[in-house]
């Protein structure tokens, strides 16, 4: 309650807010907010000539290519990328975090492989990684994610690793092991709990690059294959139509706007809040 009264106190981070919420309504509720099946042709969703249809009173967001309303296919869309976001940017967190919290923990040969090894991964450009990896396994929804998921955790690993190196040298950790604690313990009952508002924020942050990265993919025609509707693929495939029915790539392209914008408020908010240092500050 607290976190949740301290992002309405400011109104970009409460405008965010607002904005993913309506968008987690409208995903949850696609089945029953949507005027037609985002898969369905149709009798007359194009004109005479087989053009697209512009947005008017019957559909709203206007017809594709292949005459499907256009705002069912958005709604459909928007639970693929909700999902791929939270699922890729979940396992991301998860991996950069134990990744991160072990190796910081641990000293010597162990942790020094951890590190380079995330070193390693950083060197590589992130889109050119995820799109070898997308061509070289059969692009699908929850493949898509898992690739995502292998390109997004090493940040997450640098920054915990560097937060898990100043908490061993705290006094109350010294003072768990000289009372004998184990390792297990010490990792997860007095060096996780500090490290989850750093999860918490990077876990929010992360959705907005994941949703981004995910519709680059779609985009070129790597990632969520048709007729399975994403943002990134609706964009796809109307590319062609850019001039002739630029509502096909408007809409798609404004919601992905929406949603990276209102994650990243929502997640800058949230990083001033949980961050102990900016405690005194607010």
């Amino acid at each position: 309650m607290h976190v949740l009264r301290a992002l309405m106190r400011r109104p970009s981070a409460f405008l965010g807010l607002i904005i993913v919420v309506t968008i987690i309504v409208l995903a949850l509720g696609a089945p029953l907010i949507a005027p037609f099946s985002p898969d369905e042709q149709l009798f007359d969703g194009l004109t005479l000539e087989g053009a697209p249809i512009p947005p008017d009173a019957v559909y709203w967001l206007g017809t594709d290519t292949l005459g499907r309303d256009v705002l069912s296919r958005l709604l459909f869309g928007a639970r693929t990328s909700l999902l791929i976001g939270l699922v890729a940017n979940g396992l991301a967190v998860g991996i950069g975090l134990f990744i991160g919290m072990v190796a910081g923990y641990l000293q010597g040969t162990v942790s020094n492989l951890m590190m380079r090894f995330t070193d390693l991964m950083m060197a590589f450009p992130a889109l050119l990684l995820a799109i070898t990896l997308a061509a070289l396994l059969k692009p699908s929804l929850w493949i898509v994610a898992l690739v995502i998921a292998m390109v997004n955790w090493v940040q997450v690993a640098r920054i915990v690793f560097t937060e898990t190196r100043g908490l061993v040298e705290r006094d109350f950790i010294m003072a768990e092991r000289s009372l004998g604690a184990g390792h297990a313990r010490i990792i997860f009952r007095h060096i996780l709990p500090h490290l989850m508002p750093t999860a918490i924020v990077w876990g929010t942050l992360g959705i907005a690059t994941t949703v981004l990265l995910e519709a680059t993919l779609s985009f070129l025609g790597i990632g969520v294959q048709p007729p399975e509707p994403s943002w990134g693929n609706i964009i796809f495939e109307s590319q062609g139509y850019f001039t002739a029915a630029p509502w096909l790539v408007f809409f798609p392209g404004v919601a992905i706007l929406l949603m990276a914008l209102s994650f990243n408020l929502v997640g800058d908010a949230l990083r001033d809040i949980l961050d102990p240092t900016q405690r005194g500050r607010l």
